[in-house]
């Protein structure tokens, strides 16, 4: 069995080579460059969001049975071409939702640290309750902050009794945070979901973040509103056209970065962890030999370089401030941006970024003084 993997797929030949051992021919690529000639023997394609999966990829090919994307988002696979093939499809739905949440909230400790806002008051306004919406609205129900979720189509599950609010309603909270996939046309699409008539409407105290799609944003559209001297704050991990970036916008953000809000150790190789299950139920049901999916991940992660914390005094929003900073800083990751974009180049920061953990990673134990149980909740690990 031939297997190719983006070469950004952590584990990936821990997990995969446990399946056939030295029958299992693995193989990595270049996510953004590979090419039909490279796929044409393959029986297992496994890629990340910069990939596309179509038929010109795959025209050369007769042997592909399965096909994974080790992201949530699905817009860069032709899922009605696979089809025709027959070849089954797998994603991995949720395997950085928490990764993004955190970054989310890693920003926002930043931000209210460099304005000296009070979280507790702010609105936080979520554009997507799927499961990057819903672990952000889990991490700011156990800080205790106000916010409100729009998602029309889960709006009408009956079997979803959460609240759910307008889009207009989640535009005039203190903090938009946009997690919604890529759509174009339908009866809600995303594409330019914030237009120019959108944005426009934002006011000079809100914080706008993005840790979607670029293309959400119409971000020449959000470069003039900038330029005329709005005060909107933007935090973007996601830009329209990449791995091109509209490079003047970088100047007018609190926040850029290389589209790695997931892109943490744990994300990423969750998402390796939920294919490898998924090609072990489709060997069993293609060729009937039963694989029991023995390798884990908790196997795998090495130790936090720093795993345990004591906390000995009542958390409030500066000890928020300190244990955030000390798992995950967003700021590292916004230098990076700023001084290797040019010389490195878009992908390349993707391919090379350093390891980040979450907040899972590290142990917080509790003083009798500390009277909280609020890291715990936010995700730090209480055992």
């Amino acid at each position: 069995m031939k297997i190719l993997f983006d070469e950004n797929m952590p584990y990936a030949k821990e997990f995969f080579s446990e399946i056939f051992g030295a029958a299992t021919q693995l193989q990595p690529f270049s996510g953004r460059d590979l090419t039909a000639q490279q796929v044409s023997d393959a029986d297992v394609l496994l890629v990340r969001s910069i990939t596309k999966v179509n038929e010109a990829l795959l025209k050369e090919n007769s042997t592909l049975s399965f096909v994974g994307t080790a992201t949530i988002g699905m817009d860069h696979i032709d899922q009605d071409y696979l089809k025709q093939r027959g070849i089954e499809f797998h994603s991995a739905p949720g395997c950085n939702a928490i990764s993004v949440a955190e970054y989310v909230i890693s920003s926002l400790v930043i931000l209210a640290e460099r304005y000296l806002l009070d979280l507790s008051q702010l609105t936080v306004g979520i554009v997507g309750g799927g499961n990057t919406g819903s672990r952000l609205s889990e991490k700011l129900t156990a800080l205790g902050i106000t916010h409100k979720i729009c998602d029309p189509l889960l709006a009408k599950n009956s079997q979803d009794t959460r609240e759910f609010s307008s889009l207009d309603d989640v535009l005039k909270c203190d903090v938009i945070s946009l997690h919604v996939p890529k759509i174009i046309g339908g009866a809600h699409p995303t594409y330019h979901l914030l237009d120019e008539s959108r944005l426009s409407k934002l006011t000079d105290k809100q914080i706008l973040i993005s840790a979607c799609r670029g293309e959400v944003i119409d971000n020449q559209a959000l470069l003039v509103l900038k330029k005329q001297g709005h005060g909107l704050k933007l935090v973007l991990d996601v830009w329209e056209g990449e791995p091109e970036v509209l490079t003047p916008l970088i100047d007018y953000t609190e926040i850029a970065t290389a589209h790695i809000a997931g892109y943490s150790l744990e994300g990423k190789a969750r998402g390796t962890e939920m294919l490898y299950q998924a090609l072990c139920g489709h060997i069993e049901k293609r060729q009937h030999i039963i694989i029991e999916p023995r390798c884990q991940l908790v196997n795998l992660l090495p130790t936090a370089s720093i795993p345990l914390i004591q906390l000995n005094q009542k958390f409030n929003q500066v000890v928020l401030n300190q244990l955030v900073k000390m798992v995950y800083d967003v700021r590292r990751d916004d230098a990076i941006f700023r001084q290797q974009l040019s010389s490195q180049g878009f992908d390349s920061l993707r391919k090379n970024y350093p390891t980040r953990r979450e907040f899972s990673a590290v142990q917080v134990t509790l003083s009798s003084n500390a009277l909280s149980d609020v890291p715990h909740r936010l995700g730090f690990s209480s055992k």
